[in-house]
């Protein structure tokens, strides 16, 4: 659409040449109408035109005036395509036209045939403009996208491939200003889980203006973290008192050493990467430098031997000690020191000495205990370790428990055996887990295991069984119909009879009762 605007101190000049013009062109173009050259700029500001046919000789501001503050706001080859109307006839204003980069000079009174031509001409140069600018806006997008592409594939190479990159991007090309300052920013939920990049770069934007005008480069790395890149450290320092003054808790940053070649890049990353992670031990504090964490970190060895005394007291009465032992593995009292590998290390061993283990040897505990198990085995499901901490305490009191619970049962058989009475005894009533393992005061989950384990089935199955056995005696005699039959050993009716029959004996009752009476009459 072109957006015309006509200045011209004669109003009925003003008004035929827009009458004309909206004839010819219809919805094409919106027009303005300004009757001197200040009331033209005044339009022009609040929504600029892209073509504007002006007169020459005007009160308060004539055309020449007019071209040249318009000339000054803007570069030509941007500003509006000009026409220029005037009844002189005179060299000097054509030259002042041509000085000015009007496109027509139009002379009073207008011909439609010249209006409508000059602004056919007009309309074309308008969507060459166009053309040309998209496709300057999508070489100036490709180039940055494959600035920052470089960039990223830089941060994590290394060997050949790092000199492979590191030569096709120089430090001009990389846009980069020397020295530099890099920093990691993620956000982590207080119930775990990281913030997605959608939502990352949000965040980040909303408190300190959009990424890709704001730093030299906004890049993402393969864990989905967001990778700042600028001239200067005190630019992120910022963004984490932001985010303290905005009660945004999860959102964490680590700075990485500055650095002062292109080649130092990807060092400044890992330290970023490893800063970010010593957010995990210090609860409210939004930054860590990697040049505070550089030296004094203590690293232990690897506390297998405690790990190993740790899972012996498991299904013990001594969970006091427990809690003091796993103190001592962390070295809670030593913990704002202490080397981040450390912690991450003896997570592990933990995890797969007593954790997996636990339920390698007892199988599954309940859902709930279950639940905290997959939450504890992955510590970037918390914030910071004092909340991983206390969910490990709480799921080792929780497996302790089970375990005990899970022992007593076994060394309960009378119970047992009390519970297969009792199946054997109520089998034609609606039984079900729940009520056999409250008739012998056992625990749902930990009787669900012991059951199976005594008698080598699950209590589904053996429950199956009895009725399957009781009903082949009842089918063997000539009393009963079917459909007697599947209630009587406590069936709902008699298509379920019929199915689980069939699963367990491989024949349908009807054939069952076919071949005994056959049987029987041999």
């Amino acid at each position: 659409m072109i957006d015309l605007l006509i200045v011209d101190d004669e109003k009925n000049i003003r008004q035929g040449l827009k009458v004309m013009i909206e004839r010819e062109f219809g919805d094409a173009c919106r027009i303005r109408l300004a009757a001197h050259g200040q009331e033209a700029l005044e339009l022009h500001a609040q929504q600029p035109a892209n073509v504007v046919i002006t007169d020459i000789r005007m009160p308060v501001m004539d055309g020449m005036e007019l071209l040249e503050r318009l000339r000054r706001q803007r570069r030509a080859a941007e500003g509006p395509i000009v026409l220029v109307l005037s009844g002189y006839d005179e060299f000097e204003y054509a030259k002042t036209a041509i000085r000015f980069q009007v496109r027509d000079y139009l002379l009073k009174p207008i011909r439609r045939e010249d209006l409508f031509e000059a602004l056919e001409r007009a309309s074309e140069e308008l969507e060459q403009r166009k053309n040309e600018s998209e496709r300057i806006d999508l070489a100036q997008d490709y180039k940055k996208r494959l600035r920052l592409a470089r960039l990223t594939q830089l941060l994590e190479a290394d060997g050949t491939e790092f000199k492979a990159v590191l030569d096709d991007l120089s430090s001009g090309e990389a846009g980069l200003t020397l020295p530099f300052s890099l920093a990691v920013v993620a956000y982590r939920y207080e119930q775990g889980g990281s913030m997605s990049r959608e939502e990352l770069a949000s965040v980040v934007e909303r408190l300190d203006g959009p990424l890709d005008r704001g730093y030299e480069a906004a890049l993402w790395d393969r864990e989905g973290r967001l990778v700042l890149l600028d001239p200067s450290p005190e630019r992120f320092a910022r963004l984490a008192e932001l985010a303290e003054k905005r009660e945004l808790g999860g959102l964490l940053v680590g700075l990485g050493l500055p650095g002062s070649r292109l080649e130092d890049l990807p060092e400044s990353y890992r330290e970023a990467c490893l800063a970010l992670k010593y957010t995990f031990l210090h609860p409210g504090i939004h930054l860590v430098d990697a040049r505070a964490i550089k030296e004094g970190r203590q690293l232990f060895p690897p506390p297998e031997e405690e790990i190993r005394l740790l899972g012996n007291l498991l299904g013990t009465d001594r969970t006091c000690e427990m809690n003091e032992l796993l103190y001592r593995i962390f070295h809670i009292d030593q913990l704002a020191r202490i080397h981040i590998s450390y912690i991450e290390h003896t997570a592990r061993l933990i995890n797969e000495q007593v954790l997996d283990e636990v339920f390698r040897r007892y199988g599954e505990a309940s859902m709930e205990v279950l639940k905290l198990y997959r939450k504890v085995g992955d510590w970037n499901s918390f914030r910071y370790f004092h909340d991983y901490f206390r969910a490990l305490e709480n799921l080792l009191v929780s497996v302790n428990d089970y375990i005990k619970q899970v022992r007593l049962a076994y060394t309960e058989n009378e119970n047992l055996k009390e519970a297969v009475a009792f199946i054997e005894q109520n089998y034609a009533r609606p039984l079900n887990m729940a009520s056999v393992s409250n008739h012998v005061s056992l625990n749902y989950s930990y009787f669900s295991e012991a059951f199976k384990a005594y008698t080598g089935e699950s209590f589904v199955v053996y429950l199956k069984k009895v009725r399957i056995e009781k009903a082949k005696e009842l089918l063997a005699e000539r009393e009963l119909k079917m459909v007697g039959v599947g209630e009587a050993v406590g069936f709902e009716n008699v298509k379920q009879f019929a199915r689980v029959f069939k699963e367990l004996e491989g024949i349908s009752p009807h054939e069952y009762r076919s071949k005994a009476h056959a049987s029987e009459s041999e």
